[in-house]
């Protein structure tokens, strides 16, 4: 029988087929803003969306679909919660990425729901347990925003990597927080990301999707 623990590291792998290298998540339009312009306001950009923002409303979508017999209302909410056309593109276009190889590897019966969504109830099936898809979860997402970041603005490895380090405890504490959530408690008032990514429809040149 294959670890759990393996399973969920290839899940959430840059190798993963999700196309998560094509989506800044409204970063792009923060960097060409002048929002984000060096390692500390990008540290602080992806903490407030771990703590107070999407990331942290899809750590409370990912809880909810692992308890769900079945995902259907919390893949509605989940959409329903998105705060832009290119925010619902990214959720949903990666989550069908994600149903669609999880399906075709795992024989997981899952289609077309959105990512944190499809995360959730694969983690469910497989038997992952709920405390670590959470926090690798979280620690995905931050670690592709950083590799976004470096192909925006001078950013080097190491300090990349010492702002993934730098977000371990929010990371730990949002999704502690998570497993004993409920859809009641999904909130989001990260607003100046939340305009980031409206704008970012409309962003020329530019070389992501969202």
């Amino acid at each position: 029988m294959t670890d759990p623990a393996l399973t969920l590291m290839q899940w959430l792998s840059p190798a993963f087929p999700v196309g998560a290298f094509a989506y800044s998540h409204g970063l792009e339009q923060a960097i060409a803003d002048g929002q984000v312009s060096d390692a500390a306001t990008l540290q602080d950009w992806i903490e407030t969306l771990i703590t107070q923002g999407s990331a942290c409303a899809d750590a409370i979508l990912l809880a909810a679909a692992y308890t769900a017999d079945d995902p259907a209302q919390i893949d509605a909410t989940a959409r329903a919660f998105a705060a832009s056309a290119e925010r619902l593109k990214e959720a949903d276009l990666q989550g069908t990425a994600f149903c669609d190889t999880a399906r075709a590897v795992w024989n997981i019966d899952i289609s077309t729901l959105t990512y944190p969504v499809a995360v959730g109830t694969a983690a469910r099936a497989m038997a992952v347990p709920l405390d670590q898809t959470l926090p690798l979860y979280l620690h995905a997402f931050a670690s592709n925003l950083i590799a976004a970041a470096q192909r925006l603005m001078a950013l080097g490895q190491t300090t990349g990597q010492q702002v993934l380090a730098n977000l371990a405890p929010a990371i730990t504490a949002t999704a502690t927080e998570a497993t004993t959530s409920s859809l009641d408690d999904l909130t989001a008032t990260s607003f100046a990301a939340d305009i980031a990514a409206m704008r970012h429809e409309a962003l020329s040149p530019r070389i992501f999707r969202t």
